[in-house]
């Protein structure tokens, strides 16, 4: 029998019952929190697609730069890690986002991979957003939470 995959949270990112069940309302509300994106990430690594959220993440961070050669750098290891088809955690993305993201990485900008994360967070919502919410680690999640909270 296989093991269910436990969600492993830090005491600083565990999240409420009221969280939780915000989650099922809709993907944004699950991506809005340090919570919600762990718990999904975790589930994504059970999917072995964990770096469409890395990628996610990654690019959140970028957007928040705003010193040139630091873009450049962050750009770059990005490219690297998750655009370029030598990549073993490379996303799927159409030809066009690619072909413009290769164009504009002699001087990237903080929004260079816009286009590109608008797709892997389409992709998400979805395709594992909604396996996610059937999943057993949300629901042994959910559970957990509404015991904890019939406890108190």
């Amino acid at each position: 029998m296989k093991e269910t995959p436990r969600l492993c949270l830090t005491a600083s990112a565990s999240p409420t019952l009221e969280e939780v069940n915000a989650w099922a309302q809709s993907f944004d509300k699950l991506m809005i929190t340090p919570a919600g994106r762990n718990a999904f990430r975790e589930f994504l690594r059970t999917e072995f697609s964990e770096e469409n959220m890395l990628f996610w993440m990654a690019c959140e961070e970028l957007k928040k730069e705003a010193n040139k050669n630091i873009i450049e750098e962050k750009a770059r290891m990005i490219y690297d890690n998750y655009i370029s088809i030598l990549s073993p955690k490379e996303v799927s993305l159409d030809s066009r986002v690619r072909e413009f993201i290769n164009s504009n990485m002699a001087e990237p900008s903080q929004h260079v991979f816009d286009d590109a994360q608008l797709q892997i967070y389409t992709l998400m919502h979805r395709d594992s957003y909604p396996r996610f919410m059937n999943s057993a680690l949300y629901k042994d999640l959910l559970q957990s939470l509404s015991e904890k909270t019939v406890e108190a």
